[in-house]
């Protein structure tokens, strides 16, 4: 699937993760709720398994303010590792034995592939109704052929995590520009630390680390035309962000045999200590605090001669399934998604922040949590730069392609040069 014009519409906003293209027939998403069967009331809801076991008590105990909200109802709440959604979840929605409603990840590598395929609800005149304030370019991530099928999901960034103690311990300031994370880089080594705790196991992640190191290199204009083909994958920008995983990597300056550590296992030589730095996004926030007994600082990836810029985004939001029975109650799930009270109760209990406005007045929120809500509603307001997560704003052919280029970077299995080739060649395959 090629991405229309909404490509070039994002001017500020990139989006997380791909999905499998879809083809062949689906529901229409305009059946009636009746068709099947009437709405009893009771609906399933599934979402991505969150890293830590105690969000899923919360949310369950949240979904009862709806339950008690609307009396007669249910909400069923399942969890699937994400891995695992990619591939049942598109199975199970055309068998119609799906979820009425499930959290899936905005943009075109995952919403749209669906919207494609038919296998959403159209929920254009529910925003009508609703008056959902969610923002414009969010919007727009979940809009396809003019029909608006999903709210979006929280508002991320992608940047990089260090520990304050360990920096301040080893008289490391908190890095400027490239040359001063290397030094930092190269000091922790001395100190027999793991510098950044890169980690490539599950392949997505190669994905943020190009995003990182290419945004802060060109910033959002030219990430812009990189995605809409104007400049194309073999630019010298591409290949110098590809050398610059290569080159760390060569000089011990992350994790030993990155494409070999997990998510998980890389955010546990964080908290422990034994790393300085953990590149990830701010969904991590909550872990982190959570785990991490040491202050912690969150900065963009450097540019060569300027602090750099975040990687934006957007997480996994509602969508209704198109062949659902239970359009009726599935809408008014939906629609307390999208309230303010629950995006207040968001902020507040998981740390995320919602892709419409949310008065945080009388939170009680943490200096990280603070900070990306700062950055966020500057972004939202159009001010300052952000960059682009390349992935859901490709294709699938591309995804792959940067996945294995991305490790046979770093297990040497090509050059950077060789890789940035294949991303062309990927990207020109319709």
């Amino acid at each position: 699937m090629r991405l229309t014009t909404s490509r070039a519409l994002v001017t500020a906003a990139a989006l997380l993760l791909g999905l499998s293209g879809c083809t062949g027939g689906a529901p229409s998403s305009s059946s009636p709720a009746s068709e099947g069967g009437g709405d009893d009331g009771a609906i399933r809801y599934l979402i991505e398994q969150p890293e830590d076991p105690a969000t899923l008590k919360l949310l369950k105990t949240h979904l009862g303010d709806f339950e008690k909200q609307n009396p007669g109802t249910k909400v069923t709440l399942e969890a699937m590792p994400s891995e695992n959604m990619r591939t049942v979840l598109q199975t199970q929605l055309r068998s119609g034995e799906g979820p009425d409603v499930f959290s899936w990840g905005s943009g075109p590598g995952y919403a749209g592939a669906l919207a494609k395929a038919g296998l959403l609800y159209d929920l254009t005149s529910a925003y009508e109704t609703n008056k959902w304030p969610v923002y414009d370019f969010a919007k727009e991530r979940v809009t396809f052929d003019g029909k608006i099928v999903g709210v979006p999901g929280e508002m991320e960034t992608i940047g990089l995590f260090y520990n304050k103690d360990m920096f301040a311990a080893a008289g490391v300031a908190e890095p400027k520009n490239l040359a001063e994370l290397e030094a930092a880089a190269g000091k922790f080594k001395d100190q027999k630390k793991i510098p950044i705790a890169v980690n490539d196991k599950e392949g997505w992640q190669g994905g943020h680390l190009l995003s990182m190191a290419l945004s802060s290199r060109v910033g959002s204009k030219g990430m812009d035309a990189l995605l809409t083909g104007k400049t194309p994958w073999t630019s010298p920008d591409v290949v110098a962000s590809l050398q610059l995983w290569k080159d760390w990597n060569d000089k011990g300056y992350l994790t030993p045999s990155p494409t070999s550590v997990t998510n998980d296992a890389a955010a546990a030589l964080f908290y422990s200590g034994k790393a300085a730095v953990l590149p990830t996004g701010s969904w991590a926030i909550d872990s982190i605090e959570k785990n991490a007994k040491f202050g912690v600082g969150y900065i963009p990836f450097p540019a060569e001669d300027n602090p750099g810029v975040f990687v934006g985004g957007l997480g996994s939001g509602p969508f209704i399934s198109a062949s659902s029975k239970k359009i009726d109650t599935a809408l008014k799930f939906v629609d307390f998604l999208a309230s303010p009270e629950h995006g207040r109760w968001t902020v507040e209990n998981l740390g995320t922040i919602p892709p419409y406005p949310v008065d945080t007045k009388g939170l009680k929120t943490s200096p990280l949590l603070t900070q990306v809500l700062s950055d966020t509603a500057k972004f939202s307001s159009g001010g300052g730069d952000l960059g682009y997560n390349i992935d859901v704003l490709s294709t699938d052919v591309f995804n792959q392609a940067m996945t294995n280029g991305l490790q046979a970077v770093l297990t040497g299995q090509k050059s950077p040069q060789q890789v940035a080739e294949s991303l062309e060649k990927a990207y020109q395959k319709k």
